[in-house]
């Protein structure tokens, strides 16, 4: 007896349900992936093996590679989940900010008390995906562009209200912020600062970045 999809309509156009196997797919690619976020956190990158990971997740080794590549592929995956969830935290922090400065500080903050919660999934995250191999992929992902666009929104907002300047390096200057907050994960996940030592260094680190554009 075959099987159809049912049909449902969204707005004015019908859009087809999932299917069983459909559903069994990502079902099955949550419970690899909710095995491998624990076995990365227990053991790190290198620790954790896809065996491991299969047999946390009841299912065969095949079944993984049915879903993911190889175990770079299943890690980047988990990341990139991350960095989506942290985006929309410094979004968040961002808002409670009352000007430019302020609210660069709250994003910094917010990414840096996001990763300290998961230490050692973060470690593994910084060792392996920052890497030559990885590195450039990651940094042209989706949820990197967001942050990066928040940055610019913070400085165009400041122009806007007058805190800031309008000059022709807005594009560098949203760079090199990114780049500081990057900077400081050295700190904040290797060397233990707690986040009032972090919050300070960032505060002074944007100070200095906006120091030739802001007014007064």
């Amino acid at each position: 007896m075959m099987h159809t999809a049912k049909i449902q309509a969204v707005g004015d156009m019908p859009v087809k349900a999932p299917t069983r196997r459909a559903l069994a797919k990502q079902q099955t690619r949550a419970k690899v992936l909710d095995a491998a976020r624990q076995l990365f956190s227990e053991q790190g990158y290198e620790g954790a093996t896809i065996r491991d990971i299969a047999s946390a997740a009841g299912m065969s080794t095949g079944a993984v590679f049915a879903n993911f590549t190889d175990k770079s592929d299943l890690f980047r995956e988990i990341m990139l989940t991350d960095m989506t969830a942290l985006a929309e935290s410094m979004r968040e922090a961002a808002s409670h900010g009352t000007g430019a400065e302020e609210s660069l500080l709250k994003i910094f903050v917010a990414g840096y008390r996001f990763y300290q919660t998961q230490l050692p999934l973060a470690r593994a995250a910084f060792s392996v995906g920052w890497s030559p191999q990885d590195g450039p992929a990651l940094r042209a992902a989706g949820p990197v562009q967001t942050m990066l666009n928040l940055f610019t929104e913070q400085l165009t907002k400041g122009v806007q209200a007058g805190e800031l300047t309008q000059d022709d390096q807005s594009a560098l200057r949203t760079q090199m912020l990114f780049d500081a907050y990057l900077a400081n994960y050295d700190q904040a996940i290797f060397q233990g600062w707690t986040i009032e030592a972090l919050q300070s260094r960032s505060r002074d680190q944007i100070r200095i970045l906006l120091a030739g554009v802001r007014r007064g």
